[in-house]
């Protein structure tokens, strides 16, 4: 009896681990899954950076509006496509400085551009702004458009709406 149950024991030792050629074939298994995925999830958080971006900048031309309608005063949007930022500041013409005044960095990844811009566009330090008016309005002279590009060729437009009121993320200009 004593042999039957030494057996037994045996086979359990034996069926309780994985021996070294599987795990090796695991781990293999597993790096070659990693390298055919890597490259297409790169390009996944690629995109995600253009998307992210349009948004943030989306999200901070209805602050502006907003901000314009309640304090009553115009609100620049600043597009500094040369040192890669924009911002939002209140328009003052007695030269005070705004205390609520928003900047932010535009993502490495991604380059963003004014377009449409008239000759006579509004300007914030030589920089190209959009002028959200106190009831709610664009100003006429500012831009149309901005597109920003990422690294991998990708394009989204941020273009003013039909009825001037606003702006809105497009795949295309049109």
């Amino acid at each position: 009896m004593t042999s039957a149950t030494g057996q037994i024991e045996d086979k359990q030792r034996c069926q309780r681990g994985f021996t070294l050629i599987e795990l090796i074939l695991v781990l293999t298994l597993l790096a070659v899954a990693a390298s055919l995925i890597a490259p297409r999830l790169s390009n996944f958080l690629k995109g995600r950076a253009l998307d992210s971006e349009a948004r943030r900048l989306l999200s901070l031309t209805r602050a502006a509006q907003s901000r314009a309608v309640s304090e009553g005063m115009p609100m620049l949007l600043w597009i500094n496509a040369a040192k890669e930022s924009y911002g939002l500041e209140r328009e003052d013409a007695n030269g005070k400085s705004d205390a609520k005044a928003l900047e932010f960095s535009v993502d490495g990844r991604v380059q963003i551009e004014v377009v449409n811009s008239s000759s006579a566009g509004t300007m914030l330090r030589q920089v190209p702004s959009i002028r959200f008016l106190p009831d709610g309005s664009i100003d006429e002279n500012s831009p149309q458009a901005l597109r920003l590009n990422d690294s991998t060729g990708a394009t989204l437009w941020l273009i003013q709406t039909r009825n001037r009121m606003g702006y809105e993320i497009r795949s295309n200009n049109k």
